[in-house]
């Protein structure tokens, strides 16, 4: 992979206001040095891992980490196997945290398709997904049922 190097001038009026509102961290530190007279230039290399994560649509919810370009699940850093349609409904729940979505909108956003009339269809992907990805499936966290109504992710984690 080729690396791009970009130059950019740093005034001393930003230097001091980053100075002031940046956490302790080796970036601060650069900067320090800078409007100490100790460097003249300062680079900058996005880490590995942040640019995986930042092109990875990686949805975090307390322990539990879906990535949507992996279609990988974990929760404490141990991965969940899930099927391809369990993965599809945990995403599109999660995604939408906080939305309620009937049994209906959940088939048809993930099946794509017209909705067949089987509630219990739906009712059986969440009853497994549960098991999978909630510590307490009986008393679940992330995937929360709206009585009379039908599902959402939890947005209070």
């Amino acid at each position: 992979m080729k690396k791009q190097i970009g130059y950019i001038n740093l005034d001393a009026s930003i230097a001091a206001w980053l100075q002031e509102h940046l956490p302790d961290s080796a970036l601060k530190e650069g900067i320090d040095g800078i409007l100490r007279g100790e460097y003249r230039s300062l680079m900058l290399e996005m880490d590995q891992d942040a640019t995986q994560t930042q092109n990875d649509n990686v949805i975090v919810c307390k322990d539990l980490v879906i990535s949507e370009r992996a279609r990988r699940v974990e929760r404490g850093g141990n991965e969940i196997l899930l099927t391809p349609k369990e993965y599809d409904i945990l995403y599109f729940l999660a995604k939408n945290r906080g939305q309620v979505f009937t049994k209906e909108q959940i088939y048809q956003a993930v099946w794509e398709s017209d909705y067949v009339m089987d509630d219990s269809n739906i009712m059986a992907f969440i009853r497994k997904l549960r098991k999978k990805i909630e510590p307490n499936p009986d008393s679940p966290e992330y995937i929360l049922t709206i009585w009379g109504i039908g599902y959402k992710f939890s947005d209070k984690l």
